[in-house]
């Protein structure tokens, strides 16, 4: 266990073996599932791990709790890679008291056969628990991203326990536990938020409204690296992403090609974008369809290009589009090339994806090419990407 604070310790779990997170999202460096313990005159765990390591971490609580009893579990979240090991505390410990909230504890029965004689602790939105030294205050967090979910501030030491807020991708160093690179926590932390919480803006908004009421000295996530140094810059990334706006200027290009004369264009368009601003060329048939969704959040700017496919669009497109509709993806700029060589749909298809998105402004009508880009094609790309740059 690691000393995070006075008598707070880190016990999480680091999980490198696991490929797929929550079986969809690629993690090849990992996954970290947080827990922590406070040993005050009552003790109090704040969330358990996934089932995949509960002999590594029962053991890890085990060995920090010294021989003393556990009185207090806080569910911030059921979901059962941080809840999956409640129902063995509560019978390892059986004088335990789970504190949650009301849906805290209607999910818990729906996961769990969790024994009917446990004592529970509903507790409700700033309500305090007092558990010595250390003073535990609750505020509510529904949707992001479960309708149970609660965030613990920890008044004396000023920490917030955030729940899946301020999470991150990838395994852990716990002996260098806290990040203070900034640049090193991002890419996986948007790719993170924009596919798991994304889609509840308005819901992190709320959140953040209330955090901004608190003194926070350090924020403990339930993945990822604890945060103990230039808090605002986080803060920011996530009231910038709650938002919908861009963090910053540039374009991605998103490209769908079957026999590669479409990439072709979007090489095209690349080498036009390439010395004016920032631009990310991304082959949506071979790349992470989730990385390429939190890029697209991440600039102001995409061109889509893609084949016609079955009188639709090429399947890779397709997907890419129906999970940014999915994460509320808006307040952009769009360019859009298609590809037939017979019946062109690729370009109705992705413009009416567009149609059902908000505050996407299309720069251009759609550029149709033939099979292969011809001149005429080379001189409409031109006038898309001058139109997309346009101040």
């Amino acid at each position: 266990m690691t000393e995070i604070g006075n008598k707070i310790y880190y016990i999480g779990i680091n999980d490198n073996d696991i490929d797929l997170f929550e079986n969809v999202y690629n993690v090849p460096y990992g996954i970290s599932y947080n827990s922590y313990l406070i040993k005050d005159e009552k003790t109090t765990l704040l969330d358990t791990v996934d089932v995949r390591k509960s002999d590594e971490w029962l053991k890890k609580l085990d060995e920090a709790l010294e021989g003393k009893e556990l009185d207090y579990l806080i569910v911030s979240h059921v979901e059962p890679d941080h809840s999956s090991n409640i129902q063995a505390v509560t019978e390892k410990y059986p004088n335990v008291t789970l504190v949650g909230n009301q849906m805290t504890f209607k999910l818990l029965s729906q996961f769990f056969n969790i024994n009917e004689n446990v004592k529970k602790q509903e507790v409700k939105e700033g309500d305090i628990l007092d558990i010595g030294e250390h003073k535990l205050q609750f505020f509510m967090a529904p949707m992001v991203h479960w309708p149970e979910v609660m965030c613990t501030y920890e008044q004396t030491e000023k920490i917030i326990f955030a729940a899946d807020a301020f999470g991150k991708f990838g395994a852990v160093d716990e002996a260098k536990i806290f990040q203070d690179v900034e640049e090193q926590w991002l890419p996986e932390a948007r790719r993170y938020y924009i596919n798991i919480v994304g889609k509840y803006g308005t819901q992190v908004q709320a959140l953040l409204k209330k955090l901004s009421t608190l003194d926070i000295k350090m924020i403990c996530p339930l993945h990822g690296p604890l945060l103990n140094s230039n808090l605002q810059y986080y803060i920011d990334k996530y009231n910038t992403w709650s938002t919908y706006e861009p963090e910053e200027k540039g374009t991605l290009i998103a490209v769908a090609s079957i026999h590669g004369n479409t990439k072709e264009a979007a090489k095209k368009v690349y080498d036009l974008i390439k010395d004016k601003e920032n631009v990310k060329y991304m082959d949506l048939a071979r790349c992470d369809v989730y990385e390429a969704v939190a890029e697209a959040f991440k600039y102001d700017k995409m061109v889509v290009l893609a084949s016609s496919y079955n009188a639709g669009v090429f399947t890779p497109m397709e997907e890419f589009l129906n999970i940014l509709k999915t994460k509320c993806y808006q307040n952009r700029k769009v360019g859009i090339i298609e590809n037939g060589s017979w019946a062109p749909s690729a370009g109705m298809c992705m413009r009416a994806a567009f149609l059902d998105m908000k505050n996407i402004t299309v720069v251009s009508d759609v550029v149709t090419i033939k099979s292969s880009m011809t001149e005429e094609n080379v001189t409409q790309i031109e006038q898309l990407v001058d139109k997309l740059l346009a101040k």
